[in-house]
C-alpha cells in the first residue's frame, strides 16, 4: 500500500514541480561552480547500496575535506545559492527520482553515507536495514536542525558520534516497529508544517511515545 501512495505522490509532485525544478536546474548551472545534481552513494534496504539524487549546494570533492559527510551551519563548504536550497530543503526535492524507482520512500529513516551510517549503534542498524530510506520521516524532522547542533559544538564530529547518531538511531528504530500506512500520513503531514513553520515542534502533537532525546 505504501508503494502505491510513494508511486502516486512522487509522480504527482515531478509532473507538478517540473516547470520549478528545470528554474532551479537553470540557476544552478549559470551561479557557483556550474553543477547542477549532486549524486552519492548511500545505504538502503537490505544494506544495498543507491545512488542518492540532490541539486548541488557544496563546492566540489566537499565529502573529502573539513567535517566530510557532516555539515555544519554556514560550513564554509557550502555555495551562496546553496544556503537557500538547504534552508528550504529545496536540494533533496530530486529524490522524488529515487522514490520512483523504487530506492526510496517518501517517509522514512534518513539516507546515510557509509561512513555516517556506521556510527549508528549495531543493533540499530540491523532493525533500520529493513526500511527503505525516507525523502522525510521521524529523525529528518526531529533532526531538522542537526547543522546548527553540531556548528554549535567544540568538535562536531565528536558530537554526531557520541550525542545525534544513538539519538537519531533511536527515533529510525522507533519508526521501523511503528511503520504504518497512518504514521506514514502523519509524516507527510507534519513535515509539510516544519517547512511552512520551523518553530513548530509538531512531533509532540502527532506522536505520544516517541522516545525521549536528550541533547548535551
Amino acid at each position: 500500500m505504501i508503494r502505491f501512495f510513494d508511486i502516486l505522490f512522487s509522480s504527482v509532485s515531478i509532473l507538478v514541480l517540473s516547470p520549478f525544478l528545470i528554474f532551479i536546474a537553470a540557476l544552478l548551472k549559470f551561479t557557483g561552480e556550474g553543477k547542477i545534481l549532486y549524486i552519492q552513494n548511500r545505504v538502503g534496504k537490505n544494506n544495498l547500496p543507491f545512488n542518492l539524487i540532490k541539486f548541488a549546494t557544496m563546492k566540489k570533492n566537499s565529502p573529502a575535506i573539513g567535517t566530510r559527510s557532516l555539515t555544519v551551519k554556514n560550513d564554509p563548504r557550502i555555495l551562496p545559492f546553496g544556503h537557500f536550497l538547504r534552508k528550504t530543503k529545496i536540494n533533496e526535492l530530486p529524490q522524488l527520482l529515487n522514490i520512483l524507482k523504487g530506492e526510496m520512500s517518501l517517509i522514512g529513516p534518513r539516507p546515510l553515507t557509509e561512513e555516517a551510517f556506521r556510527r549508528y549503534p549495531k543493533d540499530a542498524q540491523l532493525k533500520i536495514l529493513h526500511m527503505k530510506p525516507g525523502l522525510s520521516g521521524l529523525g529528518s524532522i526531529y533532526f531538522r536542525n542537526e547543522e546548527k547542533l553540531l556548528d554549535s559544538s567544540v568538535n562536531a564530529i565528536q558530537y554526531y558520534v557520541e550525542v545525534i547518531a544513538p539519538a537519531k538511531a533511536d527515533l529510525e528504530v522507533w519508526f521501523s516497529q511503528n511503520n504504518t500506512v497512518k504514521n506514514y500520513f502523519k509524516l507527510i503531514v507534519a513535515t509539510v508544517i516544519v517547512i511552512l513553520f520551523p518553530r513548530v515542534d509538531i512531533l509532540k502533537l502527532f506522536f505520544k511515545n516517541i522516545p525521549t532525546i536528550k541533547l548535551k
